[in-house]
């Protein structure tokens, strides 16, 4: 029996991404209340995930292929817009210039949580077909750009699921 060069905790991340953009890619085949559910029982759960990744000591980043099309993330994105219909935009507070604005800055859940998708689903992709060893590597690359960007997009979008269900 070979030992799996994952974590658990890696696995567990892995496992979540594909989670994810399995509902992100049926949103048009759900309805906006369970959709809404489902994504706030997942992007807590991918947030804490994302946290408890490790950093590997693997020497050179992986280069993470970008395998999601314009096209199919648009199409993506207008599903989860055509869902939340006029609920798609709301005021974003946390964004750098709202301090040097006196208008508020508009903001779209679809957008965010397809910018979510597209890091989870060239995540995914990569990991079908890449050699098992490579993988650890791919996900620092991802808790590197989780840091840096779409950390925020998950709490902002997080917060705006939230006000949706609860309002």
């Amino acid at each position: 029996m070979t030992e799996s060069a994952l974590t658990n905790n890696q696995l567990a991340f892995l496992a979540l991404s594909n989670e994810y953009c399995h509902a992100v890619e049926s949103a048009s085949e759900t309805d906006r209340e369970d959709f809404v559910s489902a994504m706030l029982r997942l992007l807590p759960r991918i947030y804490i995930s994302a946290t408890d990744l490790t950093d590997s000591i693997l020497g050179p980043e992986a280069y993470l292929p970008q395998s999601l099309e314009e096209d199919y993330y648009e199409s993506v994105r207008r599903a989860m817009e055509m869902l939340f219909g006029e609920d798609d935009t709301y005021l974003e507070v946390f964004e750098e210039d709202m301090k040097y604005s006196d208008t508020p800055i508009a903001a779209s859940i679809s957008e965010g949580l397809a910018d979510i998708f597209q890091v989870l689903y060239n995540l995914t992709e990569y990991a079908k077909d890449a050699p098992i060893d490579d993988i650890p590597a791919a996900l620092d690359s991802i808790k590197e750009d989780f840091g840096a960007y779409w950390s925020k997009s998950l709490c902002n979008v997080l917060r705006a699921l939230n006000a949706l269900k609860y309002a």
